[in-house]
């Protein structure tokens, strides 16, 4: 879910140069959640400037320029209220392109990866779509002034910047988020002087070159507004080779542009600069950054740019969000993650949180949130997760963050805007997204049952509602558009398949357009049956009509286009440079006038287009031209401006004075301009305008200013008005009201004051069918009525209406937002009341409050009961935990923070929820999985085994786990493990040799493996081996010296018999006293014959066992420290043997464990009356079917034998015996083997 910022990437050829414009937006959020109403975050007053120029086209394209026009967002917010939006930098916000979407589609990549960098290389090669390789820091560093185009920027209001600020009746105008930068005039009637008009005004131009410059590519333009005089603007030189700012100049003008000084005395001459930005609420300060390739500082300046201050940074600055209000306080976004406050305009900066998302904090909502200095923010946990956590900046710490919404959400997805706050929950399945209105708790956001969205994007908040674009599961290249209810829960459909566009740096754009100063009125290019056609509508998308064709051509000459078959299209592109019109411009001081690119026909082509006008909402159409124009709006809306698009140069530019009826051509320049952008009204009380450009390729930076005063023949009186009247083919009420709207007569020549009143009047409608549209739920048919979904329930009862309450039952139909009807049939159509019915509880639900099965040991589980229907008041609602625990409350009320329960032992339990009133009852389950992280295991074999005879493998874990472990055996060679729920396994082994054999078990989230090697022979002889006591005192109890020890007794039994080494295996058992057991293998090659080999032996045993007998097999542990080896016992079975006719030593191993059982029996027994060799023989008894484990650092389970190993609870309690009689009392204070978290 993502939240979309408005422009993407675009790509010019101008001549046989590319021209490449990024745009960076201050302040975004984008998830997947995007937005694209918030006004928007690009800022006109310091927007970076990507300027292309054309070149001859007798240049070698090798030699072209590189250029390149970065958009430089102010970080001005929504947020800022109090903030005239006609003193904002001096550019009219009202001019700025309306809610065409610039959709980032393809989620969090989507930000990082498309920022619109597509480079013209010193060799006229395009490089698009590497901002890591192409872009510097300081480029990287813009991304977060505003929201990449990939995602949707957040409006000002919730921390985001926007050049709408202080002007509300601006911010409906655009639902992409993006207002761009077309300025208006802002006319002081006491300053007013009307001149006769002549035949050919001449403008007052001149011309400033920003000598040594030429070198530089990037440009950064800051218009101070608010009646001043000063105009910034930043060079760089962005070497592409290396990916960094090498040079960088600052020139400051005071004359409105006529002339500028070089300011890098004032900075410092050796400084390298990367970005700059102005105080939204207070235009005289001014925070440049350094390129923090060459250093990390922040140079500030409280008199406009005159004077500055240079403050060094422990960190790199990426982005800057400034507060709203509180012109000294801002929030610093690091290169690391980090998110820094400032309350004293970048002096000194305190660390808020680290980790971080980026684009993804945000100021406190005035009006919403308590403290001013609130900060909103998506922050990572260590382990990964991510959280929405709100602070106060001053005091961000542990303890006083607060996590508004409990659970984890997923990355990128936090999205404050106006009234509301939007996130995305990761599941596993479907999308799920969750709403806050006004600050309350989470809901769940309801879109038509069957959607199913691939992708979600918020595209405006700020009408009271929530519109949204929506990719359902079936689509590819379009989204559906829906709107919600106030509050932002229930959504329904206003548009199927609104056409995309995927730019160049992988960035997708909505064909969607909100028209400025109509309320409600919206054009969307739509596909259908593989054809786009452009539809528009005047009441937020209850009704969509195609666009009627105009009557005659440029000549005069009749068109024949009948609808629907034919009809007019625009193309609904933003163009990625705020100084350049894009292919749509109205604006809200000018009601009712839309001038855009499009072209007549069947469906929408980007061949044969022209320019086309409405001067009634688009009711009626008229060409104005055969060519593409960028279009400017000047004197509110009273006049009209167009240029040539810059793919050739120009010195001429066109005004209409009558709505695009006549045009007169102007000059502004004696040389022809590639014009690469236009600065529109530098303040509130001049006329000025500036353009921006080069005259060749090779030129320095070419700044325009001129003056259009000379245009206007006086101001405007009350005789040079009438009236218009707002209609959608004739129907005069719409959005459920007349209004009635005061134009300037077209054809007069005076100036508009800037108080001049746009709406005369407006005056409700009786309310009729189309001011309403399908309630949730509900779908219109093809008779024009709503009917429920053949998903939906329409007698479903909310489970918070009880019995002796009242609720509004749907109609099926919902009144369209903002619509001012009334009376007529808004009763019929109006949600009745109706009293709360008694109900038998349905539609019962039990989840986790995370949404997770599994939950670890000792953590705090909360379950959360939900009903669909029944009465809550009276319903009551138990739940058993599965481990013999159940909780009763009498109401649902009690359960709406959820129920929690912590479990003590690890297991699989089964969670039931019974609701049951009198009517009847309903029950869910769900099984838990409480896991403790397994923290060891050991697994248990023989070291020796009969070839074709079944032998136990086992595996012990610890702590103890029941049923929430899963055991993977890979045996031998096999590619493919065993998988079983139980620690043991029985395996033949069908070859003789040695086998390994590999046990992994999971459990949560951790998996541990352990490995051990078999011999497996036809045969073989084995003796127990016990030692002197003193070797005990020197067990550490551990794999390693087990193994060590266990070569040195092969080494001191090699010296006693003639035998072969590989054919002699001796293994030492975990645990004390120590104890260890030798086998005697066959020889692999047989030759003598199996009977001659077994007598072998024998003899080699009886040598063996003489020589223990008589204390001649000894090893020195360490100087001074001589161990004895001894014979504990024979082997049980003499001779094993895998061939069946052998039934007597069967027999006779049978007997032998009969009475070795005794005698283990009575010397366990009299145990304290037999000296410790007799004790050795006790325990060398249990060993000789012991399965004995292997590497683990802590490996010291005790000797366990085959028999007595039944259980894993059973080895636990014989590891805590034996640990008993070493004087370890309490397993679970042992750290080595048994964790905190088992209970014994």
């Amino acid at each position: 879910m993502e939240t979309w910022a408005g422009f993407c990437p675009g790509l010019h050829l101008s001549l046989g140069i590319w021209v490449v414009i990024a745009a960076q937006t201050l302040q975004n959020a984008k998830a997947e959640i995007t937005c694209a109403s918030c006004a928007s975050p690009i800022q006109l007053h310091v927007e970076e400037l990507k300027l292309g120029m054309s070149t001859d086209p007798t240049e070698d394209l090798d030699t072209l320029k590189n250029i390149r026009i970065e958009f430089r967002e102010l970080a001005v917010t929504d947020q800022n209220a109090g903030v005239d939006a006609d003193h904002d930098a001096g550019v009219s916000l009202e001019d700025l392109p309306q809610f065409h979407q610039h959709v980032s589609l393809d989620g969090v990549s989507a930000k990082e990866d498309a920022s619109g960098s597509s480079e013209l290389s010193h060799r006229g090669s395009i490089r698009a779509g590497e901002p890591e390789k192409s872009e510097d820091a300081a480029l990287r560093r813009a991304r977060r002034s505003g929201p990449e185009f990939s995602e949707l920027s957040e409006n000002g209001r919730t921390g985001q910047t926007d050049m709408d600020a202080g002007a509300p009746e601006d911010r409906g105008s655009l639902f992409d988020g993006h207002k761009h930068g077309r300025s208006e005039v802002r006319w002081n009637r006491d300053e007013a002087r009307g001149n006769n008009r002549q035949d050919e005004p001449k403008l007052t131009s001149s011309t400033f070159s920003l000598s040594g410059d030429s070198a530089h590519n990037h440009a950064v333009v800051y218009w101070s507004g608010q009646n001043s005089s000063v105009i910034l603007i930043l060079t760089k030189l962005y070497d592409f080779h290396i990916g960094s700012v090498t040079e960088s100049t600052l020139w400051r003008s005071t004359d409105y542009g006529s002339t500028y000084e070089r300011m890098n005395d004032k900075v410092g001459s050796k400084t390298v600069l990367s970005y700059l930005y102005v105080c939204p609420t207070n235009k005289r300060k001014i925070m440049v950054l350094t390129d923090p390739e060459f250093e990390s500082s922040v140079l500030i300046s409280s008199d406009e740019g005159a004077s500055y201050q240079k403050y060094r940074l422990t960190f790199y600055v990426l982005s800057l969000l400034f507060h709203p209000t509180e012109e000294d306080w801002a929030l610093a976004y690091s290169h690391d993650q980090k998110l820094y406050s400032s309350v004293d305009f970048g002096r000194k900066w305190q660390i808020i949180h680290e980790r971080v998302t980026p684009n993804r904090f945000y100021w406190s909502v005035s009006g919403l949130d308590k403290e001013p200095d609130l900060v909103h923010m998506e922050a990572h946990t260590p382990d990964g997760n991510v959280q929405y956590v709100t602070c106060r900046a001053p005091m961000c710490t542990e303890a006083n963050r607060n996590y508004p919404f409990p659970g984890y959400i997923d990355i990128s997805s936090l999205v404050v805007q106006d009234d509301y706050i939007f996130i995305q929950v990761p599941t596993s399945g479907r999308a799920t997204y969750y709403v806050s209105y006004k600050r309350d708790s989470f809901i769940q956001i309801k879109l038509p049952k069957y959607s199913l969205p691939k992708d979600l994007h918020i595209v405006s908040t700020d009408e009271k509602q929530v519109f949204s674009a929506v990719q359902e599961w079936n689509q590819n290249d379009t989204y559906n558009l829906y709107l919600s209810d106030t509050r932002g829960i229930y959504f329904t459909l206003a548009m199927e398949n609104v056409k995309t566009t995927r730019g160049i740096g992988g960035n997708q754009m909505l064909d969607l357009y909100e028209v400025a100063g109509i309320k409600g009125m919206l054009i969307a290019n739509k596909r259908q049956d593989n054809q786009v056609k452009t539809y528009m509508t005047y009441n937020k998308g209850r009704e969509w009509r195609l666009l009627q064709a105009p009557a005659t051509d440029l000549d005069g000459n009749d068109i024949h286009c009948i609808l629907p078959f034919c009809s007019l299209h625009l193309q609904l592109q933003m163009s990625e440079n705020p100084y350049l019109s894009g292919t749509i411009s109205t604006k809200n001081s000018a009601p009712g006038i839309i001038v855009a690119t499009g072209n007549i026909g069947a469906e929408l082509s980007y061949n044969n287009v022209g320019m086309f006008i409405s001067s009634d909402a688009g009711n009626s159409w008229r060409q104005i031209f055969e060519e593409e124009h960028n279009v400017w709006f000047l004197d509110k809306g009273g006049a009209i401006i167009a240029v040539k698009q810059p793919s050739v140069p120009t010195r001429h530019l066109w005004v209409s004075f009558d709505e695009g009826r006549q045009w007169t051509q102007h000059s502004f320049s004696l040389v022809p301009l590639f014009v690469d952008g236009v600065l529109v009204e530098a303040g509130a009380e001049n006329q000025i305008m500036t353009f921006f450009g080069h005259f060749s390729h090779r030129s320095e930076w070419q700044l325009i200013k001129i003056d259009y005063k000379s245009i206007f023949s006086r101001k405007c009186t009350e005789e040079d008005y009438q009236t218009w009247h707002l209609h959608n083919q004739g129907e005069p009420c719409v959005m459920g009201q007349k209004q009635i709207y005061m134009k300037r007569r077209p054809g007069n020549y005076c100036m508009l004051g800037k108080d001049y009143s746009r709406i005369l009047s407006a005056e409700s409608c009786i309310c009729r069918a189309h001011d309403f549209e399908c309630d949730y739920g509900y779908e219109r048919r093809g008779d024009g009525n709503c009917r429920p979904a053949f998903w939906f329930n329409p007698s479903t009862v909310s489970r918070s209406c009880s019995q002796g309450q009242n609720y509004l039952n749907s109609t099926g139909y919902r009144k369209v937002v903002l619509n001012n009807c009334t009376k007529g049939v808004k009763e019929m159509y109006t949600a009745r009341k109706q009293e709360c019915p008694n109900r038998p509880p349905k539609g019962l639900l039990l989840t986790t409050k995370d949404d997770k099965l599994t939950a670890s040991l000792g953590s705090n589980v909360t379950f959360l009961v939900h009903l669909d229907e029944g009465d809550s008041l009276r319903t009551n609602i138990q739940l058993d935990f599965g481990d013999g625990t159940a909780v009763s409350y009498s109401n649902l009320s009690w359960t709406e923070e959820g129920i929690k329960h912590i479990y003590k032992s690890a297991g699989i339990f089964r969670v039931t929820a019974l609701a049951e009133n009198t009517l009847g009852y309903d029950s869910t389950t769900l099984y838990l999985h409480v896991t403790c992280p397994v923290e060891h295991v050991r697994l248990l074999t023989p070291f020796v085994v009969i070839k074709n005879k079944e032998v136990n493998i086992t595996a012990v874990v610890l702590p103890s786990h029941s049923r929430t472990v899963t055991y993977f055996w890979w045996l031998d060679n096999n590619t493919e493990p065993v998988i079983t729920l139980d620690g043991s396994i029985s395996h033949t082994f069908p070859s003789d040799g040695m086998h390994t054999i590999t046990v992994q078990v999971a459990a949560a989230n951790t998996i541990l493996q352990d490995t051990k090697t078999i011999a497996v022979k036809d045969f073989f002889k084995s003796l127990l081996l016990s030692f002197s006591p003193n070797l005990d005192e020197f067990n550490p109890d551990i794999p390693e010296w087990r193994q060590d020890v266990g070569r040195v007794i092969k080494k001191a039994l090699l010296q006693v018999s003639d035998f072969p080494e590989e054919q002699l295996l001796v293994a030492v058992f975990p645990g004390v006293p120590t104890a260890a057991e030798l086998f005697l293998l066959p020889h692999k090659n047989q030759s003598e014959g199996k009977k001659k080999s077994e007598e072998g032996l024998e003899q080699v045993s009886d040598i063996i066992v003489s020589a223990l007998n008589q204390n001649l097999v000894e090893f020195e542990l360490k100087p001074g420290v001589r161990v004895i080896v001894y014979n504990t016992q024979l082997t049980l079975a003499p001779l094993v043997d895998s061939n069946p006719r052998h039934s007597s030593s069967a027999m006779l191993m049978l007997l032998s464990v009969v009475f070795l059982g005794l005698a283990v029996f009575l010397i366990y027994k009299f145990k304290r009356k037999i000296p410790w060799i007799n004790i050795y023989a006790e325990v060398n008894q249990e060993k000789e079917q012991e399965m004995i484990g292997s590497v683990g650092q802590g490996d010291s389970t005790p000797k366990i034998t085959l028999s007595e190993f039944s259980t894993s609870k059973e080895l636990m309690e014989k590891e805590l015996d034996a640990r008993v009689k070493r004087g370890v009392g309490n397993a679970c204070e042992s750290t080595r083997e048994i964790p905190n978290c088992t209970s014994v």
